[in-house]
């Protein structure tokens, strides 16, 4: 179990306990400035102390392995990353006093690695794939990164906290995030749609919203010209939405959890949608929290019409400032 967090009358004596309990934020002005009926939940994971989602995943991951005897005592964890899990992992390791490496493809934004480095972890940069593009990390590139992963692993005898498959991660979203976002809509959401990274997310977040509503949709979003999850080719892996869409059409972690249904957003749509969040909604948010807001209008002006949508802002726009997100 992880530990307990701080109340807001008590102060918290690890960081690792103030992980969660993010505020969520309707995003009334957006839905009604685009003529939309319903409501879209919004929790604030760029609040967390790493500035993303991942924060609760590399705590479940850890906190588990620690519990089970997995992660020993000072052994060190090596895991890949775009840089959300990696400073969620910097953060949660060092307050346990395990040494920490961060395995990451050159194509994330060097924001991320500079705030790893900044957090006592070590972080190795992987080449992409030739051809690729800088601030598009495709399948292919993750494939390079985890070839290095296994082998630093392996080399150091480290622990591999594996965030596409260690059940820690859905188990996370199944604790806080799904009964988190269920109180603050005030037991009311119809929807929850997420962006595909590890699937953790989606997986324990539905899970825990199923056992308040049976009837509680789950849409999964994957970016356009990448969306294999819904059966379709993978006819272009390159997008600039960072920390999922590669293109894997076996995530280990939604296997147990049947989305109701798949969307599809741009790059260019993610970008702006994000932008609007920022201007609209005073969120200064990540990529592919703009792809999940633009999905929940999608649904909201379709199948989801009145209704009320849960999304989770991933991660922060301060990770994305060398990129044309800002620009």
């Amino acid at each position: 179990m992880p530990p307990s967090q701080g109340s807001p009358d008590i102060a918290a004596h690890s960081i690792v306990d103030v992980i969660g309990r993010t505020p969520s934020l309707w995003l009334d002005r957006m839905v009604a400035a685009r003529g939309l009926r319903g409501r879209i939940l919004a929790k604030l994971d760029y609040l967390n102390p790493g500035f993303s989602k991942k924060d609760r995943a590399a705590r479940g991951i850890i906190t588990t392995a620690i519990a089970s005897g997995a992660l020993a005592p000072g052994q060190e964890v090596v895991e890949l990353t775009s840089g959300n899990m990696g400073t969620g992992l910097a953060i949660v390791c060092a307050a346990f006093g395990h040494p920490f490496a961060a395995v990451m493809s050159r194509g994330n934004s060097p924001e991320r690695a500079r705030m790893m480095t900044a957090l006592g972890a070590e972080v190795v940069l992987v080449d992409q794939a030739p051809g690729a593009r800088v601030g598009e990390v495709s399948g292919v590139d993750l494939e390079l990164v985890e070839a290095v992963t296994q082998r630093l692993a392996e080399d150091r005898g480290a622990f591999r906290a594996d965030q596409f498959r260690h059940a820690g991660n859905a188990a996370a979203h199944y604790e806080t995030t799904g009964p988190e976002l269920w109180h603050d809509s005030g037991a009311t959401l119809d929807a929850f749609v997420d962006f595909a990274g590890s699937g953790g997310t989606f997986a324990g977040t539905m899970r825990a919203l199923k056992e308040r509503n049976a009837d509680i949709r789950g849409y999964v979003v994957e970016p356009e010209g990448a969306a294999v999850l819904a059966g379709k080719p993978a006819e272009c892996p390159n997008h600039p939405i960072q920390g999922g869409g590669y293109g894997m059409g076996d995530l280990t972690l939604l296997k147990d959890t049947e989305p109701h249904g798949y969307l599809v957003i741009s790059g260019d749509e993610a970008r702006e949608t994000t932008r609007a969040l920022a201007r609209e909604e005073g969120v200064f948010a990540g990529f592919s929290a703009g792809a999940n807001v633009a999905a929940a209008l999608h649904l909201l002006a379709g199948p989801e019409a009145g209704g009320c949508v849960a999304v989770v802002i991933c991660d922060s726009g301060l990770k994305y400032l060398s990129t044309d997100l800002w620009t």
